[in-house]
């Protein structure tokens, strides 16, 4: 079966995804455990906030917000023009300090809130629209993500590459860092025929939420898998919540993990011609 991506949008689809109303919001903690300060990191002279910020101005959102809890990215957003609010320090993850922020705007329960993470100075606009269009196309769903196919077999058994796998309405499964699905009969040859199914799938960390399913799912307690995993959407997932999942349409170009980024990062940014 063909996923949700993978086909022409319909008249209907098209229309739904251009009349969403949406709003982005871009979590900034200055205390990442593997860079330190990641969001104020210089790309090219310019904070890697900042880059971030342009691309997702580019995706016609109704407002585009930096939410931190640190004073210094406050200062540096508002030294570039970002609209930027102080939230609180104690948030366990991205999903809870965008919900501050929707109880703060009164967003409308029926609104679409796009998280864009704030590592990926590189991200396609074309993403956020794709992602809000998915969450428009299904109703039903409280949540939409994006996937690629896995490039390689060390990808499949990397524990920081997270994967998902998707039943035939493309709602989420299950997302781990473990490799899945794994196949039992191809295990003794491992990388050939671990790699020739097409659900093994890397998930991006791009969301679209409905502002109600958002709420909902930040007043509900850390769940098991998510501790065990560290991957917020598990909470969804065991409350019963509806993620659907597309193919990302573009690459969705590297995110900031590591000092060893900062180069091949810089190097695609200058190449930008909407470039600070």
């Amino acid at each position: 079966m063909s996923r949700a991506s993978s086909r022409p949008q319909s008249h209907t689809e098209r229309s739904a995804q251009q009349s969403a109303r949406f709003h982005i919001v871009i979590p900034a903690r200055y205390g990442s455990t593997r860079l330190p300060g990641k969001p104020l990191l210089p790309l090219l002279g310019h904070p890697m906030i900042e880059w971030v910020h342009r691309r997702a101005q580019r995706a016609g959102a109704q407002r585009v917000l930096i939410a931190t809890d640190d004073e210094r990215i406050v200062a540096a957003a508002r030294a570039f023009g970002a609209t930027v609010q102080m939230t609180a320090a104690t948030h366990p993850s991205g999903t809870d300090r965008i919900a501050e922020i929707a109880r703060h705007e009164r967003w409308d329960a029926a609104d679409i809130v796009v998280n864009v993470q704030g590592d990926e100075p590189l991200l396609p606009p074309a993403l956020i629209v794709q992602v809000v269009g998915v969450l428009a196309r299904y109703p039903g769903a409280d949540i939409a993500t994006l996937a690629t196919p896995l490039a390689s077999m060390t990808e499949l058994l990397d524990p920081n590459v997270v994967k998902v796998v998707t039943d035939a309405q493309q709602r989420a499964l299950y997302f781990s860092r473990a490799p899945i699905p794994w196949s039992r009969d191809g295990a003794p040859s491992r990388e050939p025929s671990q790699m020739m199914t097409s659900a093994a799938r890397r998930h991006r960390g791009l969301y679209a939420y409905r502002v109600a399913s958002l709420l909902r799912m930040a007043a509900l307690p850390p769940s098991v898998l998510e501790q065990l995993e560290q991957l917020e959407q598990l909470r969804a997932l065991e409350n019963g919540m509806d993620i659907r999942v597309a193919d990302a349409q573009c690459a969705p170009g590297p995110d900031v993990n590591t000092t060893a980024d900062i180069a091949a990062v810089e190097a695609l940014l200058a190449a930008d011609p909407e470039r600070p």
